[in-house]
């Protein structure tokens, strides 16, 4: 076995030198300080990339259940989210929030944009902008 005669032969050893000795004085001239290279902070990844998670390969199209389901918050996003009593205790007041809108008949929040119609010209402005449409001035 060509192992164990490997690992019976005694370590060879080389003598080692100390390292030179370091100065306590500065040196005299700037000329022999080294400067690092430019360093950059990368920020780190959110979500470490991995290869063995298993992704489903059927993307199903949005239908009318899509827009109230919501998935359930994992642990961390309860934990982050200061526990289930916290979570409920929003969940309360969102719905109170609702309520009292809905009750008082406000305006929402977000609105949908509506276009404002195109301004009314006069005869006058009609005019100059026809012979400016022609290319007489």
């Amino acid at each position: 076995m060509v192992s164990t005669a490997l690992a019976q032969q005694p370590p060879s050893t080389q003598p080692v030198e100390p390292p030179p000795a370091v100065p306590t004085t500065p040196p005299a001239n700037n000329d022999n300080v080294t400067t690092l290279g430019e360093v950059r902070a990368v920020k780190p990844e959110d979500e470490p990339l991995d290869l063995y998670r298993f992704k489903n390969p059927v993307q199903p199209a949005p239908n009318r259940f899509s827009r109230t389901w919501s998935e359930p918050p994992s642990v961390e996003q309860v934990s982050l989210s200061g526990g289930y009593l916290m979570m409920g205790i929003n969940a309360a007041l969102g719905a109170a929030g609702k309520g009292i809108h809905k009750l008082t008949g406000g305006p929402d929040q977000i609105q949908s944009a509506t276009a404002r119609p195109p301004p009314e010209l006069t005869q006058e402005q009609q005019q100059r902008a026809l012979q400016h449409q022609d290319g007489t001035p």
